[in-house]
C-alpha cells in the first residue's frame, strides 16, 4: 500500500485547508486510516482516525472541533480527508497519513498508537503564520 498526502500549504491563523490522502497499490477492501504530524524538534502526534466502516472518528483533543476527518471508498479506494479549520500557529506541522491494513480493527483507545498503522505517507508541509 502507497499512500500520497497533499492539499498542504502556507496559510494565515484562521484559515482552512483540506488534506487529502490517496492510497494505492493494495486497495482493495476497506481498513482504518488515521492522520497524524509532526513539528519541528517535537514527536509524531496523533490527529484523527477513521475506522474502516466511516462509522466512527476520533480526535486529539488539540484538534477537537476544529478538524474533520471522512472518507472517501467509491472505486474500491481507501481515500480519507482532513478538513482543517480556524487554524493556529501551533498547528504548523508536517502532517501524515497511515493506513491499519494488517492489525485489529481502530478503536477508541487504539486509535492514537503509531505503531497499530503498517503504512505510511510521506508527509504534507502545513504552516500557519500568526
Amino acid at each position: 500500500v502507497q499512500l500520497v498526502e497533499s492539499g498542504g500549504g502556507a496559510v494565515q491563523a484562521g484559515d482552512s485547508l483540506r488534506l487529502s490522502c490517496e492510497t494505492s497499490g493494495r486497495t482493495f477492501g476497506k481498513y482504518g486510516m488515521g492522520w497524524f504530524r509532526q513539528a519541528p524538534g517535537k514527536g509524531r502526534e496523533f490527529i484523527a482516525a477513521i475506522t474502516w466502516s466511516g462509522d466512527n472518528t476520533y480526535y486529539a483533543d488539540s484538534v477537537k472541533g476544529r478538524f474533520t476527518i471522512s472518507r472517501d471508498d467509491a472505486n474500491n479506494k481507501n481515500t480519507v480527508f482532513l478538513r482543517m479549520d480556524s487554524l493556529k500557529p501551533e498547528d504548523t506541522a508536517v502532517y501524515y497519513c497511515a493506513a491499519a491494513v494488517h492489525g485489529p480493527p481502530i478503536t477508541h483507545s487504539s486509535a492514537s498508537n503509531s505503531n497499530l498503522y503498517d503504512y505510511w505517507g510521506q508527509g504534507t508541509q502545513v504552516t500557519v503564520s500568526s
